[in-house]
């Protein structure tokens, strides 16, 4: 296979990745609430969304290993606690999310039954092709993404034409910043550092090729995914905005994307659409399912009795959680989110800067300086935000959920200038 064709094909496997279906309900919302300033939304939403989950397969590039790898550096204890934090968040919200997002897109509009008895249903399918490790998933993804993917461009396309000359102005006071904590929403971050890598273990690597070859052919495969997702987000988030005067004032987010492909491809095309992300909302379930099943009995020396007890937990989680609407699925994820995902993103660019700028020193102490100033963010989806204006006053941008940034690069600063002048002292 030559050079091109096996960039093209892994960057395809990496949109695929990170494409999934649960995410198409954030970025037209985005775009009715952006109003005008949806490309400032934009920004903020591809640099947590996109850019963040691309570093992290170069990272994966870069270490060659696994999820425990990102976080070694901190300690062993850690990585531990990192990995089980992960896999938990990851049955507890984005799979859940899938069967309510099937439920209000599928099933509501054309029968009138209760969300816990889709959730119910939609489980124990998971369970059942999770146990068999059906091949028929892994098939059903590899088309269903294309046919998604087409029929989101055409109702880009068809919205930026029938598009009204009115566009309501934004209900955001800080459109960046609301781009970039939804974009958290995605969870596309933590599906990077998961999954990440495996698709490039799984990729069809030339024999002859050295470490080098393939860290380029992965930097490039990742512009290529990254590139489909920018337009489809970046495309989405548009659409919103310019029919954003065509929605219902609080219609959830479900509701949005259904009457836009409703404006723009008819009722059937909607429908057609429903079905299509209901069946990549199951393959995402399953993957996570069968994801974190095998985790766990990695670490519990292949056992079979470990591999189905997780699974079995991790469904009747996904049927209790999954039987809420998607917007409080969204709420409730919040306060994880904002705890976990700053954790990850240092992990993640860490990981990215030459060894020589990230010594264990440093890992430990940027990601200790992550942690304390993501506490006052964490607490604030908790506690009444007046209790912590105090302290949110004091530390730069805590006031728009993001007090962990500028003590995490302070503390990476000096942490490095310490290191530097004590092997200066050693030489």
């Amino acid at each position: 296979m030559n050079k091109t064709k096996e960039i093209w094909i892994a960057g395809f496997a990496l949109f695929s990745l990170f494409f999934g279906a649960g995410n198409l309900i954030l970025p037209p919302t985005l775009g009715v609430k952006s109003g005008l300033d949806w490309w400032i939304v934009v920004f903020g939403f591809v640099l947590t969304a996109v850019t963040i989950p691309i570093l992290a397969i170069f990272a994966h590039a870069k270490l060659q290993g696994t999820l425990y790898d990102f976080g070694k550096k901190v300690s062993p204890a850690f990585s531990t606690i990192f990995c089980f934090l992960i896999y938990i968040i990851a049955i507890a919200i984005p799979s859940p999310r899938t069967a309510a997002v099937t439920h209000e897109m599928t099933v509501q509009p054309f029968f009138d039954t209760s969300p816990l008895l889709t959730s119910i249903i939609y489980f124990v399918l998971v369970f059942i092709f999770a146990i068999n490790r059906s091949r028929i998933i892994g098939l059903i993804g590899k088309f269903l993404t294309p046919i998604i993917v087409l029929i989101l461009l055409v109702i880009i396309a068809v919205a930026i034409f029938i598009a009204p000359e009115t566009i309501k102005a934004t209900s955001f006071t800080t459109p960046f910043v609301d781009g970039i904590l939804e974009g958290y929403q995605t969870f596309d971050a933590i599906g990077g550092v998961v999954v990440g890598a495996v698709i490039i273990i799984s990729l069809n690597y030339s024999s002859h090729q050295t470490f080098d070859a393939r860290r380029n052919l992965i930097r490039k495969a990742g512009l290529i995914a990254g590139t489909g997702l920018l337009l489809i987000y970046g495309g989405l988030i548009l659409s919103g905005s310019l029919l954003s005067s065509t929605f219902a004032e609080n219609a959830s987010r479900t509701a949005i994307l259904t009457e836009l492909s409703t404006q723009t491809l008819g009722t059937l095309g909607t429908a057609f659409l429903s079905v299509l992300v209901a069946l990549a909302c199951f393959t995402t379930a399953v993957g996570i399912v069968t994801g974190t099943a095998d985790y766990i009995k990695g670490i519990c020396k292949d056992s079979k009795k470990a591999y189905i007890i997780t699974a079995v937990i991790a469904c009747i989680i996904g049927v209790v959680v999954g039987s809420y609407q998607v917007d409080f699925i969204i709420t409730l994820a919040v306060p994880s989110l904002m705890f976990l995902y700053p954790i990850t993103i240092v992990l993640i660019l860490l990981n990215i800067v030459p060894n020589k700028y990230a010594n264990k020193l440093v890992f430990r102490a940027v990601v200790l300086a992550t942690f304390v100033f993501s506490i006052p963010d964490f607490l604030g989806f908790i506690i009444p935000r007046e209790s912590l204006t105090g302290i949110k006053n004091i530390i730069p941008l805590a006031n728009y959920s993001l007090g962990w940034v500028l003590p995490s690069v302070i503390v990476f600063t000096i942490t490095n200038l310490w290191v530097k002048h004590k092997n200066l002292e050693t030489t």
